[in-house]
C-alpha cells in the first residue's frame, strides 16, 4: 500500500455526487400528463480542490389514466454547473428561477425565465443590507404569492462613513459578538424584501432587538412574513447542530407590527407553510440540556391562533420503529391535501421516510414494505410537490441516488418507487446492522433498558490466504448525532482498502429516542466509552474474519474524544488512533468553546447565561476528560486539528500531543491552519485520509 494507491482510492470516493436539492414542476397547461424533476448535485473536483454544484433534469411521463403513476422517466440531458450560487428558488406558478450569486466582490440577484435572464440586480451596489445569508441556519429565498417579491436573509449593513471620527476611532475595535462554528460572518441578520417590479429592496423593521431573525417564509397575502427569531441576549452560542438555542416563531407586517406566536421558553424551527395557507408547523425543543435532541411536531391554526402537538417527544423507539424527530423539514413536505406531512428522520441505525397524517395523528414508514428498502439503509426526502416525493437514497456500499414516488391515498403506506438514474456504481461491501444491549453492570440506572447499535462494513468475501480482516472503530461526533447505514466516503475508502469498519452508535446517539440521548447526560467518558467497547467485544465474538490484534480507533470532536479515551483506558487492545479535533480536557475547553452551555450539561450540570466556573465543575470536567489518562496511553496517535475551530480548540489536541511527546509516546500532529472543526475543505479532507490510512497501514 503506498500513498498513490490510497490517493487514487479517495478520488474514486469522495468525488461521487450528493444530491442537496430538488424541485418539482408539471407542465402548462396541467393537464399535460408530463412533470420535470431538477435535482441540485454537489461534487468534490480534487483538481480545483473545492466542490462544484451542477443541476440535472428529468422528464416524467405520467399515465393518461391515471395520473399518480408514472408511466415513463426518460434519460435525462447534460448535467449543468451552478456556478458561484448563494440560493436558487423556482417560482410556484410560472416557474421563474431567483438566483442569488456572489461573484466574488458583488451580490447579484437574478431572474432567468424561458427566455433567459429577465432582470439583473446588484445587491451590493443597492447598499441596503450586507452579505446575503446562504442555505443553512437563517438562510432562505421565498416567492410571494404573486411573484413579485422575494424574501431573503442578510447582513444587518454596518453604517460608517470615511468622515465619522467614531467609526475609525474606538468603535471600530469594538467586539462583534457572531453565532459560533462555521457561522463566524454571521452576526446581526435581518429580514429583506426585493420588490421585483420596482428593484427596490426593503428592510423590515420592527422585529425586537434582542431576536436575531431567519428561516423566513411568506404569510398568506403576502403581507405578513414568519420568521423563527433566536435570542441573542446577554450573549450568542454556537448554533451550528444545535437544536436547543431559545428561539421563538414571529409574525411581522409589511409595516413593522411583530407579534409572537409561540411561548418563551422554548427552542423553535423549520416553519412550513400548508398549500391552503391554513396552518404552520414547526419543529419544536427544549432550551439548553442536549444539544440536539428529539423534537416535536407542532401545529399552527392560523384563524384560531391555537397550537397542537402533530408528532410528540418519543422516548423509547416505538413496536413499529419510528423513534422520533432529529433532523430539519424539507422546504416544501406538506401533501396537496395539506392533511398529511412528509419527513425524514434517523431510526435506530438507518435514516428513514416517514408520514404524519394530521387527523389520526399516526406515523408510518412509507419506505418498509417497498423492495427499495432491502437496498438502501438511507432514505432522505428532498421535496414533495404536487404528491410526488423526490428522494435521495444511498447504503454504505451504494452512493446517494435519486427515487421518486407519488404519495398514496391516506391511509395506504405502499409506494410504487422509480428511480430517475441507476446508481453511478456500487461496492462491492458487505454491510450489517448490530443490536447490542448492554450487560446490567452498564445499565443506566435512571434510563434502564436503552439498547443501542453499529453498522459494520467489511469487504466481500472471506480472509484472503487465511489473514484475518483488520478493524476500524469509527466514532461519530456529537455526541448527539448517528452513524446511519448510509454512503460514508471515509468508511467506503477504508474498506476499499482491506479494512473492515464498525461504525458505533452508542447510547446518546441520536434514533433512539431521548430517553437514549438523556442517558449520556452526566455519564459522557463512561458510558459512551464502555458502550463503544461493548460493541467491538460483541462484533469480535460475531464475526471470525475479524483480526483481534489488529484493531484501530478514529473519529472526529466527540468521537476523537472517544477514540483518545479507548486508547488510554485499554492500552493495550488498539495499535493504532487517529482523531480529529478531539475535546481533550473539558475544562480547559470551558473558556474557548462556542458551546459552553455543553460543557456543564456534559458532567450533569445545569446552566446559565451567568454560570461562573466552581472547583467543583472543572473537577468534574477534568475527570471525565481523556488527559487524566494520557500517561496510559501507548497506541501510537495521530492528530488533526483545525486553526480556526471555534467549537473545540485546537489547544485541545496541542495539549494532548505535548503530553505524548513528552513521554516519547508515538505522535503525530497535523495542522490545517484555515479549516474549522469539521475539516471540511476538500483539500484538507484528502490529506486526512492519506495520512490516516498510512498511520493505520504502518501501525496494523
Amino acid at each position: 500500500m503506498d500513498s498513490t494507491q490510497v490517493a487514487r482510492i479517495h478520488r474514486e470516493v469522495s468525488s461521487l455526487p450528493a444530491a442537496f436539492s430538488a424541485d418539482v414542476r408539471q407542465q402548462q397547461p396541467a393537464d399535460v400528463n408530463v412533470i420535470t424533476v431538477t435535482a441540485g448535485w454537489s461534487q468534490a473536483d480534487a483538481v480545483r480542490g473545492s466542490r462544484l454544484c451542477y443541476s440535472q433534469q428529468w422528464t416524467l411521463i405520467l399515465d393518461s389514466v391515471d395520473q399518480s403513476k408514472i408511466r415513463t422517466v426518460l434519460p435525462p440531458g447534460p448535467c449543468g454547473p451552478l456556478s458561484a450560487e448563494l440560493l436558487s428558488g423556482l417560482s410556484p406558478i410560472g416557474g421563474v428561477r431567483a438566483v442569488v450569486r456572489d461573484t466574488g466582490g458583488q451580490q447579484l440577484m437574478e431572474i432567468w425565465d424561458h427566455h433567459g435572464l429577465r432582470k439583473c440586480l446588484n445587491l451590493t451596489a443597492l447598499n441596503k443590507h450586507g452579505s446575503v445569508y446562504d442555505n443553512g441556519q437563517f438562510g432562505v429565498l421565498s416567492w410571494s404569492q404573486c411573484e413579485s417579491k422575494l424574501l431573503y436573509i442578510a447582513e444587518k449593513l454596518k453604517q460608517t462613513t470615511d468622515d465619522d471620527e467614531s467609526a475609525w476611532g474606538m468603535d471600530r475595535s469594538v467586539y462583534c459578538d457572531d453565532w459560533g462554528e462555521s457561522l463566524t460572518s454571521r452576526s446581526t441578520p435581518v429580514i429583506c424584501v426585493l420588490n421585483l417590479c420596482s428593484g427596490a429592496v426593503d428592510v423590515l423593521n420592527g422585529i425586537p432587538a434582542d431576536v436575531s431573525p431567519g428561516q423566513a417564509c411568506w404569510a398568506p397575502g403576502s403581507q405578513c412574513v414568519f420568521f423563527v427569531g433566536w435570542y441573542h441576549e446577554p450573549f450568542r452560542l454556537g448554533l451550528k447542530f444545535c437544536s436547543n438555542r431559545r428561539s421563538a416563531l414571529f409574525q411581522l407586517s409589511m409595516d413593522g407590527h411583530c407579534e409572537r406566536l409561540t411561548g418563551d421558553d422554548l427552542s423553535v424551527s423549520c416553519p412550513r407553510l400548508s398549500p391552503d395557507g391554513s396552518t404552520l408547523i414547526y419543529l419544536q425543543g427544549q432550551v439548553f440540556g442536549p444539544h440536539h435532541q428529539c423534537l416535536s411536531l407542532q401545529q399552527l391554526d392560523l384563524t384560531s391562533k391555537k397550537t397542537s402537538t402533530l408528532v410528540d417527544v418519543i422516548s423509547r423507539p416505538q413496536t413499529d420503529g419510528f423513534a422520533g424527530i432529529y433532523e430539519a423539514l424539507p422546504s416544501c413536505c406538506w401533501s396537496t391535501d395539506c392533511q398529511r406531512v412528509v419527513f425524514s428522520s434517523a431510526c435506530q441505525n438507518r435514516k428513514d421516510l416517514f408520514v404524519v397524517d394530521r387527523r389520526s395523528k399516526k406515523v408510518t414508514s412509507l419506505s418498509g414494505l417497498s423492495d427499495t428498502s432491502k437496498v438502501y439503509g438511507s432514505w432522505k426526502i428532498l421535496t414533495i410537490q404536487r404528491d410526488l416525493m423526490v428522494v435521495c437514497c444511498s447504503s454504505p456500499n451504494t452512493p446517494p441516488t435519486l427515487l421518486v414516488g407519488f404519495l398514496p391515498s391516506s391511509g395506504e403506506t405502499v409506494v410504487a418507487w422509480q428511480p430517475l438514474q441507476e446508481p453511478i456504481t456500487t461496492f462491492d461491501f458487505m454491510w450489517t446492522v448490530l443490536e447490542v444491549e448492554p450487560p446490567p453492570e452498564e445499565d443506566n440506572a435512571i434510563y434502564p433498558g436503552v439498547k443501542f447499535g453499529a453498522v459494520l462494513v467489511k469487504p466481500h468475501g472471506g480472509p484472503l490466504h487465511g489473514v484475518k480482516t483488520p478493524l476500524v472503530v469509527f466514532i461519530h461526533g456529537g455526541p448527539h448525532s448517528q452513524f446511519a447505514a448510509e454512503w460514508n466516503i471515509t468508511t467506503a475508502g477504508l474498506v476499499s482498502l482491506g479494512f473492515a469498519v464498525l461504525m458505533v452508535n452508542y447510547r446518546g446517539s441520536t434514533g433512539f429516542g431521548q430517553d437514549s440521548i438523556l442517558s449520556l447526560v452526566g455519564h459522557i467518558g463512561r458510558q459512551d466509552v464502555k458502550d463503544v467497547q461493548r460493541a467491538v467485544l460483541a462484533v469480535l465474538h460475531s464475526d471470525a474474519t475479524l483480526d483481534q490484534e489488529r484493531m484501530a480507533t478514529i473519529g472526529g470532536s466527540h468521537g476523537g474524544f472517544l477514540s483518545c479515551h479507548l486508547v488510554a483506558q485499554y492500552p493495550d487492545f488498539y495499535r493504532a488512533c487517529a482523531a480529529r479535533n478531539p475535546v481533550i480536557n473539558a475544562a480547559t475547553l470551558l473558556g474557548t468553546s462556542d458551546i459552553v452551555d455543553w460543557r456543564y450539561t456534559s458532567v450533569g450540570l445545569q446552566y446559565s447565561y451567568n454560570q461562573t466556573p466552581t472547583a467543583e465543575a472543572l473537577v468534574a470536567m477534568l475527570e471525565r476528560s481523556p488527559i487524566i489518562h494520557a500517561t496510559q496511553i501507548k497506541t501510537p496517535v495521530l492528530l488533526m486539528l483545525g486553526g480556526r475551530d471555534r467549537r473545540v480548540s485546537p489547544h485541545q489536541g496541542l495539549e494532548l500531543y505535548k503530553a505524548l511527546k513528552s513521554r516519547a509516546s508515538p505522535v503525530r500532529l497535523l495542522w490545517f491552519a484555515e479549516d474549522g472543526h469539521s475539516l471540511s475543505r476538500v483539500d484538507t479532507q484528502a490529506q486526512c485520509f492519506l495520512n490516516i490510512v498510512l498511520w493505520l497501514h504502518q501501525h496494523l
